[in-house]
């Protein structure tokens, strides 16, 4: 949207917006240097800094891109089964490993009762390719960004089993960030992008501009995605697939605050999946990898409401989370696992 809308040239800066095929190659352009920024899920700038998956390489979160803006979507097949206790040998697709698709999805199997690693199969699919892999039957479902949620009740394949806004209301998603070299090296250019990508968040958030939002990142050179689908996402009126058209205006959102308690969540739920062994020092890295302190410097520069704090308490699934005390929330999980 700040291409398209010129945000990247007011901030006197010459941007090209390249669509890559998938997380991991994203992942491995920005390690190599070939990007200079890019748009994350907002895991991976963790688990790359740590070095899960790939070698170690610092990496930080400038701003949350969305908040909200996914959902469980299910092959029309399961219309009558809908309750997750009975999703034994079901093979869900999701973005990549280090992604809140797979962390709220297992979270939701697991309080279902199934485990996420041996009840069901979690398979990598490139969102571009999830509607396609539910109409071929290859699987019964996936958590995905949308507008693939939405392209897939328009495609009369799927239908909307439970927006992810209903686990989590304002959980976040994608991320925008970029190498603690590159800001090191180039502070006014970092700068600049942070400005042009708040400001397109600023316009975002307002209801009133999301249709238009929908008309410029429509075309091929963006998301390729019917203006309809994006429409009915942004706005937050559609048809679920199983015959109702809902109203849910804030299905997804704009919040570019990157609370570091969203990134303690992350940490908790790659220790508690075995992402990461050994013990986690996770206010440090929360802190390390998201900016908080410059996201709220640079809103005051343009103007924009800053809210306080950093480590604000969040509500999963009806159980609360207080960063604070990620550690005993982390092994929690660990003895019903075993259990």
């Amino acid at each position: 949207m700040a291409h398209p809308l010129g945000f990247y040239k007011q901030q006197g800066l010459n941007v090209e917006v390249t669509k890559t095929a998938g997380w991991a190659l994203i992942r491995d352009k920005m390690m190599n240097k070939e990007y200079d920024a890019t748009h994350f899920l907002s895991p991976m700038p963790l688990a790359i800094s740590m070095g899960l998956g790939s070698n170690a390489t610092p990496m930080n979160v400038a701003t949350i891109q969305n908040i909200n803006g996914q959902a469980i979507t299910l092959a029309l097949k399961h219309k009558d089964n809908r309750d997750p206790k009975n999703w034994k040998g079901f093979k869900f697709a999701i973005p990549f490993e280090y992604s809140m698709h797979n962390f709220l999805l297992r979270y939701y199997l697991a309080e279902a009762g199934l485990n996420p690693d041996t009840d069901v199969q979690l398979r990598v699919v490139p969102p571009a390719e999830m509607v396609a892999n539910l109409r071929a039957g290859n699987i019964d479902g996936f958590l995905g960004p949308d507008p693939f949620n939405q392209r897939a009740v328009y495609e009369e394949v799927g239908f909307i089993h439970v927006l992810t806004k209903d686990l989590w209301n304002g959980h976040p998603c994608c991320a925008f960030g970029t190498s603690t070299e590159f800001i090191q090296k180039n502070p006014n250019t970092f700068a600049a992008l942070y400005r042009a990508v708040l400001t397109a968040a600023a316009m975002a958030r307002d209801p009133k501009n999301r249709e238009l939002i929908a008309k410029v990142i429509a075309p091929q050179a963006y998301l390729n995605q019917p203006e309809a689908v994006l429409t009915q996402v942004l706005t937050g009126r559609f048809p679920d697939g199983l015959g109702n058209i809902r109203n849910v205006p804030d299905r997804v959102d704009f919040d570019p605050m990157p609370w570091q308690s969203m990134a303690v969540w992350m940490l908790t739920q790659m220790k508690r999946w075995g992402y990461v062994k050994g013990d986690i020092n996770y206010k440090q890295i929360a802190e390390k990898v998201f900016l908080i302190t410059d996201a709220k410097k640079q809103m005051k520069a343009l103007d924009q409401k800053v809210p306080d704090g950093a480590f604000p308490k969040f509500t999963i699934m009806g159980k609360e989370f207080d960063a604070a005390k990620a550690d005993a929330y982390a092994k929690s999980f660990a003895i019903a696992k075993a259990g």
